[in-house]
């Protein structure tokens, strides 16, 4: 069984509407996450569903989705088969539009993000990865925590993955939580690259600027030889 919140915009036709699938934070609920991105405001301006999964005290006691289980990093089965079906479910009963289904998560929300562009390529276009890690880095608990510590090290790739899937990805580069390196992980996996930086055929741009509340940042755009994001 698989709680979620779901937000439709009053007035909007569903039939081919895009889904958007947000998946919370450790210790968060989906009221939590759903206040603190204000992706249902964003959704009324722009005309998409939002489908909010939360996850059970019995399967995590921190309410963390379970990215780090061998488990859960497969196709057919763990934690990635039950939010592709609640996708699914939700694709038919609204008749929302297949090809723009999107999943984006917060920290082990986003890392499941990961495991689900891995595991399930036909199912979501792309997604959003904030303060997540890639897949693979972590089989359990302990070596969860040394991941997250540390990032980098070796990577398995899950079981189902096919091709990489479109990525924005979000890390602070002084996060003491989730070390900064699992988003360039993240950006590997992305660009089906086993190391940072753009495979040969594509073009890497970088630029530093300043956000309007006075927050330094670095961007950098990965684009296919014909200028494709």
């Amino acid at each position: 069984v698989l709680d979620y919140g779901l937000f439709v915009p009053a007035g909007l036709q569903t039939r081919g509407a895009p889904l958007l699938v947000m998946l919370h934070g450790c210790t968060q609920s989906p009221d939590d996450f759903a206040r603190g991105t204000r992706m249902n405001a964003l959704a009324v301006e722009h005309g998409y569903v939002v489908a909010w999964p939360e996850q059970s005290v019995e399967r995590n006691p921190n309410r963390c989705w379970n990215w780090f289980r061998s488990g859960d990093q497969q196709r057919g089965q763990g934690e990635p088969a039950m939010l592709a079906a609640l996708t699914g479910h939700l694709l038919a009963r609204h008749h929302l539009d297949a090809s723009r289904v999107y999943v984006a998560g917060l920290s082990a929300g986003g890392a499941m993000a990961a495991v689900l562009a891995a595991t399930h390529p036909d199912v979501y276009a792309a997604i959003g990865v904030h303060s997540g890690l890639p897949v693979g880095l972590a089989s359990d608990i302990p070596s969860a925590f040394a991941a997250m510590r540390k990032g980098g090290g070796r990577r398995r790739t899950a079981a189902g993955a096919a091709q990489p899937v479109p990525a924005i990805v979000f890390h602070g580069d002084g996060d003491t939580t989730v070390h900064p390196r699992n988003g360039e992980g993240v950006i590997d996996q992305s660009l089906g690259s086993g190391r940072t930086g753009a495979p040969p055929g594509r073009q890497t741009t970088s630029e530093r600027g300043t956000s309007a509340g006075g927050r330094g940042y670095t961007r950098t755009v990965h684009r296919h030889a014909d200028g494709r994001v």
